[in-house]
């Protein structure tokens, strides 16, 4: 492929380093196995426009401007921080009546959880530092434009989290199907999903 190296290797490693669990796993995770499938693949779907976003500034080279500013590197890292514990506090204390996930999502409330994967994902900078160090390795140094090969390697990248992430939602929402017809599992899930947002969330602040 044409500006492109080892793209057979990167594919591969893209796969695995898909299947390490981080913070947009467990995000995926939580929010599948306390809200159901469709929460889910719009998470899911949302971290990967996400994503996106990071391939599209690698390739303009706004990523490389952020991580060289240290302001500007820690304003988002704590903008993306405090969002996540945001909707972790919000999650754990909004009690749960009915059957979460059960019933279709509304085009609104499906586009408000995709909207929260895309904002976790695109205000997280060490998904910007990975895209600069991990596409580089693998784009010729006789390429005639750097723009289209972090550009299709960075959607490649994009495809197999795509896979990953739906595969996970659907898995765990299904593990958890039977649980969530117990309004008292219900809460349960939902506290732990918050939970586990805030925690990603401190983690994400405290990280240097």
């Amino acid at each position: 492929m044409s500006g492109i190296q080892n793209f057979e290797a990167f594919v591969l490693a893209s796969i695995m380093l898909n299947l390490i669990p981080g913070p947009d796993t467990f995000y995926i995770l939580g929010r599948s196995m306390a809200q159901g499938k469709r929460t889910g693949i719009a998470s899911a779907l949302g971290i990967s426009a996400g994503a996106v976003c990071h391939t599209l500034m690698a390739a303009v080279g706004l990523s490389a401007l952020i991580t060289a500013s240290p302001v500007a590197f820690t304003a988002v890292k704590w903008a993306g921080a405090a969002y996540l514990v945001y909707m972790g506090i919000k999650m754990v204390f909004t009690r749960q009546s009915g059957l979460a996930g059960n019933g279709p999502l509304t085009e609104q409330s499906f586009a408000g959880v995709f909207r929260q994967g895309l904002i976790t994902n695109a205000l997280n900078p060490k998904v910007a530092l990975f895209f600069l160090a991990f596409l580089p390795q693998f784009i010729s140094p006789d390429s005639t434009s750097h723009f289209t090969s972090f550009l299709l390697l960075g959607l490649t990248f994009v495809v197999t989290s795509s896979v990953y992430g739906l595969c996970l939602a659907t898995a765990s929402a299904f593990i958890s199907k039977k649980l969530r017809e117990n309004p008292a599992y219900l809460n349960y899930l939902n506290k732990f999903t918050g939970t586990l947002l805030v925690g990603l969330g401190v983690r994400l602040a405290l990280d240097k």
